[in-house]
């Protein structure tokens, strides 16, 4: 089965690289930074899980679809704050997904948070 690219219009990316990807029933979403929702870590989280919203109904499922989440933290301090826009947004989810979470080094632009999520359909 050929690759199929998942995009949503009007969403600003930093790079050659496809938003998203569907193949094989697999999705693979890039990951997702919220540079636009000034603020803080939780603004931020906020941003980065309605793009990945968008992102799944672009590709025809929703987040009960996905299977693992990729947390990447510029200070690991803003990991409780993260969690609990995160809970947010599982709610009605009936199996929460698989996660990692990582403080790096640096993120693309500056941003707090970078959310990086695989589904299947």
């Amino acid at each position: 089965m050929p690759k199929e690219k998942i995009e949503i219009d009007g969403v600003k990316i930093y790079g050659p690289y496809s938003q998203g990807v569907k193949s094989n029933g697999i999705i693979w979403l890039a990951g997702q930074i919220a540079l636009e929702n000034d603020g803080g870590i939780k603004q931020q989280t906020q941003g980065c899980l309605n793009k990945i919203d968008n992102l799944l109904n672009a590709a025809g499922v929703t987040k009960n679809n996905v299977c693992f989440v990729q947390v990447l933290l510029s200070d690991i301090n803003d990991f409780n704050s993260m969690n609990e826009e995160y809970l947010v947004w599982l709610d009605g989810v009936d199996v929460p997904p698989a996660r990692a979470a990582f403080e790096v080094g640096n993120l693309p632009k500056g941003a707090k948070v970078e959310i990086v999520v695989q589904a299947t359909e």
